[in-house]
């Protein structure tokens, strides 16, 4: 008799314990946290123009360090002057080869409401004779005034990366000038780029 009373209370203590483990919640993964990073005074110098033919190094950026690329392949997009090449595509003359899957699109909308990546389709590759991200006032993510030699971001341009490995970044160019005048004359330096940007590293369209 008392051994059959141990074997009971055992028996209740495993049952309890069985459906106590089975009662537990499933942990779920930790969403990652995204956040606005800003990059200020990344100089982006040119040599010519004017009538004569531009040429210099194209400055390389890489979304997910978040710093320049001075060696490797691993740059997402590069700055030369007022244009940006993406790491994807065929390299026109004097510019860095494609080795990336790189792709942009220029959305309309303010920072904070582009919180997805627009279709495949919406996405664009740079070309021997065009770029992903279009030059020209007006054309893609500025305005040029030539009464006072101001280039200035269109307000409401997010240009969404597709990164040289595949995942997705937005970036707002908020100034082409050192330091980020509030309102330029056109006599401070320029091509200075600052800009906010959000990656997201896991490779979901969601910002």
């Amino acid at each position: 008799m008392k051994n059959f009373k141990t074997i009971l209370v055992l028996a209740i203590s495993v049952a309890f314990l069985s459906c106590s483990k089975d009662d537990e919640p499933t942990p779920t993964a930790t969403p990652t946290t995204l956040t606005v990073k800003t990059f200020s005074n990344l100089h982006a110098p040119v040599t010519g123009g004017g009538g004569q033919p531009v040429s210099g190094e194209f400055v390389k950026f890489n979304f997910a360090t978040g710093q320049i690329v001075t060696a490797g392949d691993n740059w997402d997009i590069a700055f030369r002057s007022t244009t940006i090449l993406v790491n994807g595509g065929v390299a026109g003359t004097d510019q860095p080869a494609r080795t990336g899957i790189a792709a942009a699109s220029v959305v309309t909308g303010t920072f904070a409401n582009i919180i997805t990546a627009p279709t495949d389709n919406l996405f664009a590759q740079d070309t021997a004779t065009s770029y992903a991200i279009p030059t020209g006032s007006g054309n893609g993510w500025y305005n040029y005034n030539g009464a006072t030699n101001v280039v200035s971001p269109i307000a409401g341009k997010v240009i969404v990366i597709k990164t040289h490995d595949g995942k997705y970044a937005k970036m707002e160019i908020l100034s082409y000038y050192q330091n980020a005048p509030a309102n330029p004359t056109g006599t401070e330096p320029s091509r200075y780029y600052k800009f906010n940007y959000v990656y997201q590293p896991n490779g979901s369209k969601n910002f």
